[in-house]
């Protein structure tokens, strides 16, 4: 019994001396590891209000995971700012990382570390699993010593001034799901076994100067989600290899210098496409007809190519319909068909598309320098007789029938042509000489008739509603008509279209008046402008811009819808709402990016779509309109209709000196 007391005390006592000896290991190692984030705060200047120092890193730090003993396994740094002492002499100094020895994720995106990357990073921590230094201005290559990190999942070097070659031994990483080298100075060729990359979901190297071609071996990654090469400088053509992805949503090409036509059956497996950008690419010959009936498709661009087809004359069974087509700048023919119907949103300009417009094809669908009866800006006769005509066939000749030369008409002589001259030219003499002193006498009895009016001289002051048979004189004297100018709204459709004027529909205060957004009975969006004549300094100054519209009308003027002239102390215009409003809230636009804030800002080529819409409207105000119209403001109010089509406002037009004498913008 006393062998069994003994022996009894003798194991708890060892138990008790494990315990403590555990607790000592893990108050040791929490000590050592507080030691090195704060020799890692000192070297990266980071603020007090950040990581303080009196206090507990996995509780009060910001950025700080720990595992339950207190071991550091994340560490997120991503926008911190540097003190101001940090700030005199930047460094990538991270060299304390080294005794984290639990750390899984590293996050320093988005913050300043100037030089390469250090090779610690691939020596000494080797349970990474996320490392993401985007947007942290590092220069120098890849190191190598990244492939040693065979836990990584994500790598994330994105927006940097890295350099050099990808390295081969990068493919190693088994583990790596996401790969991201774009905006960076990365050339030479991808590497030819990158499809053993087995586990990647997201492969982006776009924005560099990659050469070469395209390797097959993409194809083998066979849970690729998103693919984005574009913008380097690699040629070839696109491997058919490329239809093994059968996980792929987005698929973006674009500016490069490829060749030759796509594989016939590069779509025919990937069914979950959704984003596909080939613009810019220099691609030839037909389109894979696989690629009309993707079920998932949201977004194709493939403008700037040298694509030659027919659109085939299908409807499309999917519920879902595409949001944008770009198609321009390719050499597409024949007619429009029902494929247009799929797509919200078109651009179709700089083909050679014939026949008339289908009712089906959007309004606002661009459709510029083609061979289409009727709209203006396009090709002329010549080149779209010449692109028909090396297709084997036959120009409809913009649906007007040519006159054919009868061999029968050579007994014309010169003789007679002369006499049907002189017959013709003697009759309509004849005709001048009898309409001519009617004319002139009608006119002369209707001045003197206008003359003797009993009406009041002087102009009407615009107050209060317009009597029967009179109309409002315009500043330069000639009488505009309301009958034909817009629509005629009561007062009471406009309060109902605005919600009586509420403060949630006030679009803009301006000097001129108020702007609120509204809505018609029929659905219609519309902008009324609310113009208070004891408030505004000139009580007419509505009529220039009514005179304006009763003159000019262009695409790139903002369309007048109407007006409500009834109330006598409130005029109110009504106009076209613009679904991408004014100019300035447009460059810039929020996204589900988690760089940069999630603010975006429109790509250089709808800019330049902008400006070109923003110039033809000035050109048509200062050349085309007679008088000219030159406007004062120095930052014109531009609104942004569907698809960013540029649109001058009336904010402008009031600003027009021909209409508005004496009035000076500031």
């Amino acid at each position: 019994m006393v062998v069994l007391r003994k022996t009894s005390l003798l194991v708890f006592f060892l138990f008790l001396l494990l315990l403590l000896e555990s607790t000592f290991e893990q108050q040791t190692s929490s000590l050592n590891e507080k030691s090195a984030l704060l020799l890692l705060r000192s070297s990266l200047g980071l603020r007090s209000r950040d990581w303080p120092v009196k206090g507990n890193p996995c509780l009060n730090w910001n950025g700080i995971k720990c595992d339950q003993n207190g071991r550091v396994t994340k560490i997120n740094i991503s926008g911190f700012r540097r003190t101001r002492i940090g700030n005199q002499n930047p460094e990538f100094s991270v060299g304390s990382l080294v005794n984290l020895t639990r750390l899984a994720s590293f996050n320093a995106s988005r913050f300043y570390l100037p030089g390469p990357i250090p090779a610690l990073f691939g020596s000494s921590l080797l349970t990474l699993e996320v490392l993401d230094l985007s947007s942290c201005s590092i220069t120098g290559t890849i190191p190598e010593s990244l492939t040693r990190l065979s836990h990584l999942k994500v790598l994330d070097l994105s927006k940097n001034a890295i350099n050099g070659d990808i390295p081969l031994s990068l493919t190693s990483l088994q583990n790596l799901s996401i790969l991201d080298l774009s905006s960076n100075s990365v050339f030479g060729s991808i590497p030819a076994n990158i499809g053993a990359l087995s586990k990647l979901q997201r492969l982006n190297l776009s924005r560099n100067t990659l050469t070469s071609s395209i390797p097959p071996s993409l194809g083998d990654l066979s849970v690729l989600i998103d693919l984005d090469l574009s913008f380097n400088g690699m040629s070839g053509s696109v491997p058919s290899d490329l239809k093994g992805l059968r996980n792929l949503q987005t698929l973006v090409i674009a500016g490069n210098r490829l060749s030759g036509s796509l594989p016939p059956d590069l779509f025919s497996l990937l069914s979950k496409l959704q984003i596909i950008d080939f613009r810019g690419s220099g691609f030839i010959g037909a389109l894979p007809s696989r690629l009309w009936s993707l079920p998932e498709l949201k977004f194709l661009d493939i403008s700037g190519n040298h694509f030659s087809d027919m659109l085939p004359n299908t409807t499309v069974s999917f519920d879902s319909t595409v949001s944008m087509l770009n198609i321009s700048g390719n050499m597409f023919y024949g007619n429009l068909t029902l494929l247009l119907t799929r797509f919200q949103v078109v651009d179709l300009s700089e083909n050679y598309f014939e026949g008339k417009i289908p009712d089906f094809v959007p309004t606002r669908a661009s459709l510029s320098n083609n061979c289409l009866q009727g709209p203006e800006k396009q090709r002329k006769l010549s080149d779209c007789t010449l692109f028909y005509s090396k297709k084997g066939l036959t120009f409809n000749n913009f649906g007007q029938h040519e006159e054919k030369k009868s061999s029968k008409t050579s007994w014309l002589s010169h003789t007679k042509i002369v006499i049907l001259a002189a017959v013709g030219g003697s009759i309509l003499l004849m005709l001048i000489l009898i309409v001519l002193p009617i004319t002139v006498s009608f006119c002369v009895r209707r001045r003197n008739r206008s003359s003797t009016s009993n009406h009041p001289r002087g102009r009407h002051n615009g107050v209060g509603p317009l009597p029967p048979d009179e109309t409002l004189p315009s500043r330069g004297g000639v009488s505009i008509n309301f009958g034909s100018l817009g629509s005629s709204f009561t007062y009471q459709q406009l309060l109902n279209a605005t919600k009586e004027f509420s403060d949630s529909n006030l679009i803009k205060k301006g000097q001129s008046g108020d702007l609120f957004k509204g809505v018609l009975e029929n659905g219609v969006q519309i902008v009324v402008k609310r113009i208070s004549l004891e408030s505004t300094k000139n009580n007419e100054a509505y009529l220039t811009e009514l005179d304006f519209f009763s003159r000019f009308a262009h695409p790139r003027i903002i369309p007048f819808v109407g007006k409500s002239l009834e109330s006598a102390t409130h005029k109110f215009l009504v106009y076209k709402y613009m679904l991408n409003r004014d100019l300035p809230s447009s460059l810039f636009y929020k996204s589900n990016s988690l760089v940069d804030n999630g603010l975006r800002s429109l790509d250089w080529i709808t800019r330049l779509k902008i400006a070109l819409g923003v110039a033809e409207g000035l050109a048509y105000l200062h050349h085309d309109c007679s008088p000219s119209v030159v406007h004062r403001y120095e930052k014109p109010f531009l609104l942004l209709f569907f698809y960013f089509q540029a649109t001058i406002s009336s904010l402008l037009i009031l600003s027009l000196p021909m209409f508005n004498k004496g009035y000076s913008s500031k």
